[in-house]
């Protein structure tokens, strides 16, 4: 396995359930490792961005030596923007390759979200995975390889669950994540409409002012486990690349026992029922409609939907152990 393991990385949940699942697996950190050059002084970041630094053959040195000390039937690459095509084309003779990006591999939001190696890697991979049906069609005619669609999931145990439930409730809206123009705009067009919004993320206070919203600092960990379920509804913003899908808060709000407001997109309306499990909207007036209306109900009718959406996560297979189970099948035909 090649990408990340720092705290956020969605990798973690996969490399946890492979592990459990008796599968023999290492995992190559190759984004941490750019990551933390990169972050570590001034200098590294010019010698990157004057295309003179040499974290890329590191890392790809260490990707070498590390599929000859260990020699894997499968390399599951995680997006890959730190592996040169040279090195995929060299491992290929001997292993499977398999990619999984969580972004648009079209479409990059910014210098994080692809690069050249990736680009030119797309049809180097023997299996792509990938949660967003637009970009399994645009792969599959683009390359003519085999693509798998794996959605998003979530990781909530019962321990976790229960910790969160039994927090009192906090009758307002709350949007957890960071900024982008897009989502301030929407944010700051609900407030106009008298709905009060408190977020939670970096660097809001840059992208809006308005005295019905609230900033409030990031969280992580049990604490974002525990915004997502507190407050009596949570509004979910799709970005630009994947605003006809889903994110991976479609399957964490629900999972939590939270009432989740989402745009209406095809990929929403299979996994979840609409009214009842969760709310979908069509325009920032209908989402208003829905957040007044939802803050209407008594705590028993918001308890049920609550109840609703957990157990429609918990028995439709949307957890990380289905979706390792999903990708070990696809593996396996392989």
């Amino acid at each position: 396995m090649v990408g990340s393991d720092k705290v956020f990385a969605i990798e973690n949940y996969y490399l946890k359930y492979l592990k459990a699942s008796g599968i023999d697996v290492i995992h190559l950190s190759a984004r941490s490792i750019f990551y933390d050059h990169y972050q570590r002084n001034f200098v590294n970041k010019i010698f990157f961005r004057l295309g003179v630094s040499a974290v890329y053959k590191k890392i790809n040195k260490q990707f070498k030596e590390a599929v000859l000390r260990f020699r894997p039937e499968i390399i599951w690459v995680f997006k890959g923007m730190e592996l040169f095509p040279a090195s995929l084309v060299w491992a290929k003779s001997n292993a499977i390759l398999v990619n999984y990006n969580a972004d648009n591999p079209f479409f990059f939001m910014g210098k994080g979200s692809g690069n050249r190696n990736l680009t030119d890697s797309l049809g180097l991979y023997d299996l792509h995975l990938t949660y967003n049906h637009s970009v399994k069609s645009r792969l599959e005619q683009s390359f003519n390889v085999k693509v798998a669609l794996l959605p998003f999931g979530f990781d909530v145990d019962e321990e976790l669950f229960q910790c969160c439930q039994d927090q009192e409730e906090i009758r307002e809206t709350c949007f957890l994540g960071n900024p982008e123009r897009q989502r301030a705009g929407f944010i700051h067009a609900l407030a106009e409409l008298g709905v009060g919004i408190t977020l939670y993320g970096n660097d809001w206070s840059k992208f809006i002012s308005h005295p019905l919203v609230i900033i409030n600092k990031p969280v992580e960990g049990l604490e974002s486990w525990k915004v997502l379920r507190r407050y009596r509804v949570q509004l979910n913003l799709m970005r630009v690349h994947n605003e006809d899908a889903h994110n991976m808060r479609t399957f964490q709000v629900p999972a939590i026992g939270g009432i989740m407001v989402a745009p209406d997109t095809p990929d929403h309306r299979t996994f979840f029922e609409d009214g009842k499990e969760v709310f979908l909207f069509s325009d920032v007036a209908d989402c208003a409609e829905k957040i007044k209306m939802i803050m209407s109900l008594s705590r028993e009718r918001a308890n049920r939907i609550r109840h609703a959406a957990r157990m429609r996560s918990t028995t439709s297979g949307y957890s990380y152990r289905d979706r390792t189970a999903q990708v070990l099948s696809e593996m396996k035909q392989l």
